[in-house]
């Protein structure tokens, strides 16, 4: 079988065994962990369905999500570009989607697209797994906040009643417009401030936050520019960068090994954003262990 399937091949999608119920979109999409995550969790629960990948072009995520109800699909995730593009295709988005900007998963029930965002709760489950800590107890650093990504992660740490939130963009000024978004929903107790890139920025606040946590793609590649100058993090950090990448461990999280410090990568997220995918599609727990060891195994 091919690595994914094309746009076109939704309008007559191929037969097989056992049958594609379930895909993630993007653009490109090979490179998706996701199939080798949610066909273990299918095999665990007995369930006569597989996961595929889809590389569904910008602009054809409403007629992508039209055709994925005729072909009968039960649900389907969004990735990179395409969770903008989704909040707007659904029939019904889940206030909590509204609240993040996003829809990264679409649940289809007797024909109606029901739009989700798992993004935001599976940053805080992957947060206590990793940390063993809550968010509420925590002061948060969001390194690429202007993104996608660093939005979701910002808004649910807002929600989850962070103590103190420290939004960090390129260009400063354009978190403005989050900032006022988050003021509506955080409590009087939440602290929120923001600062630039800039390496002199990002160190005038590492002695107060807990957890930083990269929402950029820096790291992806080696050679990225590290995000922070060396010898900055202190052990007693929690690093959480959501980029993960097969190659081995980003510069953020080689620089939290020499540190000492707690870490993480986005492959928790991934599993932790999935699971809360398959709960969506079939009112069940998800078969966490059997989704880590798939993608242990990937």
């Amino acid at each position: 079988m091919a690595d994914f399937f094309t746009f076109e091949q939704l309008h007559d999608f191929p037969a097989l065994t056992p049958p594609a119920r379930l895909a993630v979109i993007g653009d490109p999409i090979g490179h998706s962990k996701s199939p080798q995550m949610h066909n273990p969790a299918l095999q665990a629960c007995g369930i006569d369905a597989q996961y595929v990948r889809i590389q569904v072009p910008i602009g054809r995520v409403k007629e992508a999500f039209s055709l994925f109800v005729k072909q009968g699909f039960l649900g389907v995730n969004i990735t990179i570009p395409h969770k903008f593009e989704a909040l707007d295709a659904v029939d019904v988005v889940d206030p909590l989607a509204r609240q993040l900007g996003a829809v990264n998963t679409l649940a289809i029930r007797d024909g109606k697209m029901f739009g989700y965002n798992t993004d935001g709760p599976g940053f805080l489950r992957s947060v206590k797994e990793a940390f063993g800590a809550e968010i509420r107890d925590l002061r948060v650093l969001v390194i690429g906040a202007g993104g996608g990504a660093g939005r979701a992660v910002a808004v649910q740490s807002v929600i989850a009643g962070c103590r103190d939130l420290v939004l960090a963009n390129r260009t400063e000024a354009k978190l403005e417009p989050l900032v006022e978004e988050l003021r509506k929903v955080a409590s009087a107790q939440t602290r929120l401030q923001t600062c630039s890139l800039e390496h002199a920025g990002l160190m005038q606040h590492l002695p107060e936050v807990d957890l930083i946590v990269n929402a950029t793609s820096v790291g992806m590649k080696s050679g990225d520019a590290a995000l922070l100058p060396g010898g900055a993090l202190e052990s007693r950090h929690l690093v959480y960068d959501m980029v993960y990448r097969a190659s081995g461990p980003t510069e953020l999280i080689q620089q939290a090994t020499v540190a000492g410090a707690k870490h993480a990568d986005g492959m928790c997220l991934l599993l932790h954003q999935g699971a809360i995918s398959f709960e969506h599609w079939f009112d069940r727990p998800a078969p966490l262990e059997a989704m880590r060891a798939g993608l242990l195994k990937a």
